[in-house]
């Protein structure tokens, strides 16, 4: 495979199968990978099967598991839902809009407890706003995040890729900074709802 070229990949199915030849090796290049998303144009009718939403928060939807390598997920976000601040539990996070726009916010990570309190709560760093087809990427070491959908009317599709997957992060409260464990679970896997186990999504 040659990483210095990005394949033309026309459908989802093209993505998933090119990203099962990319997370074949230990070593992730996160360009590569970055490009790859990109070449995706968003097409509905391809995913659609996978998008779905809930009145109350938003959704986390299992497309494929990698091989064990890497999930792919659809996040389904109505009007106005939003994340918590979290981290990625050392994953690499790449993210793909699929539908309408998200904005991310970046934070410092808190300072360590035992230090110095930081009055002013957790810092932000930077926001962005993520369009059709546009592509962001995120690790541990690069900060935390909130992802919000800013639309008071319209919902949104991204396209989610953690590798490694991992089933639970930690979550920030951002006057505090204080953090706790929280489980990552799924709303729907390969398009069928999950019937056990808690809904909820945090991360």
């Amino acid at each position: 495979m040659d990483v210095s070229k990005t394949p033309e990949v026309p459908t989802l199915d093209d993505l998933i199968r090119e990203l099962h030849q990319v997370f074949d090796s230990d070593e992730v290049n996160v360009e590569y990978v970055q490009n790859l998303l990109a070449a995706y144009k968003s097409n509905p009718i391809e995913w659609k099967k996978f998008a779905k939403f809930d009145r109350y928060k938003y959704t986390r939807n299992l497309v494929d598991e990698g091989n064990g390598k890497f999930n792919l997920m659809l996040l389904c976000w109505g009007p106005s839902h939003t994340s918590t601040i979290h981290d990625h539990a050392d994953a690499h996070c790449f993210m793909k809009m699929l539908e309408g726009s998200l904005q991310e916010v970046r934070f410092e990570w808190p300072k360590e407890e035992g230090t110095e309190e930081n009055e002013e709560g957790m810092v932000e760093i930077e926001r962005n706003m993520l369009k059709l087809n546009g592509v962001c990427y995120i690790n541990d070491s690069l900060g935390l995040h909130r992802v919000e959908n800013a639309s008071h009317s319209e919902g949104a599709v991204s396209l989610h890729l953690y590798c490694p997957p991992f089933s639970a992060c930690q979550i920030f409260d951002e006057r505090t900074g204080k953090k706790m464990k929280c489980p990552v679970t799924f709303w729907s896997k390969f398009g069928k709802k999950v019937e056990h186990g808690s809904p909820k999504s945090t991360c």
